[in-house]
C-alpha cells in the first residue's frame, strides 16, 4: 500500500503593509511553524474596502513587503491583489487560491482584531467554508481588552496561532515618521532603509 498523500497546507497572510513591521513578520513565522504550512502567501491589499484613508503607492507596499518577509521560510509575497480595479476582497483571492491549488487545505491567518471584524467582510460564510481561519489570538495592542472570543466566528473552522501580544501598529510607525522618530525597533532594517530613501510617511 502507498501511504496517503497529505493536501498541501496553504496560508494566506494579507494586510495593506502600510508599512510591515516586526509584529507582522512575527505572526507570518509563527503561522508557517505552528500550523505546519507549505507554503504562506503575502498579500499587500490592493484597494481596501474598509480603508478609509488612501494607501501608500502599491509599488512601495510590494516592495517592503518583499523585503520584511525575505527571510521567513516558506513565506511568498504575491502581488495580484495590488492589479485588481477596484475593492479588495479576501474571498476573491480565496477562490483563485482553491481553483490554482486544487485538492490544497487552506488556512486563512488573521489577528484577533480582524477576527472579530470577520462577519462584515463580503461573503463571510464563504470565506469560512473555503478557509480554516487562523487566528493570533494575543497578537493585538496591549491598549486592547481581554483575549479574542473564538465563538463570536461560529461554525469556522479554527486553527489558533499563540503569538505574544507585541504593542506595535503602522499608525504608530507612519506617526513617528512623520515627526523624525526613530522606528529602528519597529519595523526591519530594510524596510526602514526603504522608508528613508523614498521619504515615505513625512506627512501622516
Amino acid at each position: 500500500m502507498t501511504a496517503a498523500v497529505r493536501p498541501k497546507r496553504l496560508g494566506m497572510f494579507g494586510g495593506s503593509f502600510d508599512p510591515p513591521h516586526v509584529a507582522h513578520v512575527a505572526l507570518a513565522r509563527a503561522a508557517v511553524q505552528q500550523l505546519g504550512l507549505d507554503e504562506l502567501r503575502i498579500f499587500p491589499t490592493g484597494q481596501a474596502w474598509h480603508k478609509a484613508r488612501d494607501l501608500s503607492p502599491a509599488a512601495h507596499r510590494l516592495e517592503m513587503a518583499r523585503m520584511a518577509f525575505a527571510d521567513v521560510p516558506h513565506a511568498v509575497v504575491d502581488g495580484r491583489e495590488l492589479q485588481r480595479t477596484g475593492p479588495t476582497y479576501t474571498v476573491d483571492t480565496l477562490r483563485e487560491l482553491q481553483a490554482q491549488h486544487p485538492g490544497a487545505e487552506l488556512l486563512l491567518v488573521i489577528g484577533a482584531d480582524q477576527a472579530e471584524a470577520l462577519q462584515g467582510w463580503r461573503e463571510s460564510d464563504e470565506i469560512k467554508r473555503l478557509a480554516t481561519i487562523s487566528v493570533a489570538a494575543r497578537a493585538r495592542p496591549v491598549r486592547a481588552e481581554g483575549f479574542f472570543d473564538a465563538s463570536r466566528l461560529g461554525a469556522a473552522r479554527l486553527a489558533p496561532v499563540e503569538l505574544a501580544p507585541m504593542p506595535v501598529s503602522a499608525t504608530e510607525i507612519r506617526q513617528r515618521v512623520a515627526s523624525g522618530q526613530s522606528i529602528s525597533k519597529l519595523v526591519p532594517e530594510a524596510v526602514a532603509g526603504y522608508i528613508a530613501q523614498h521619504s515615505l510617511y513625512r506627512s501622516a
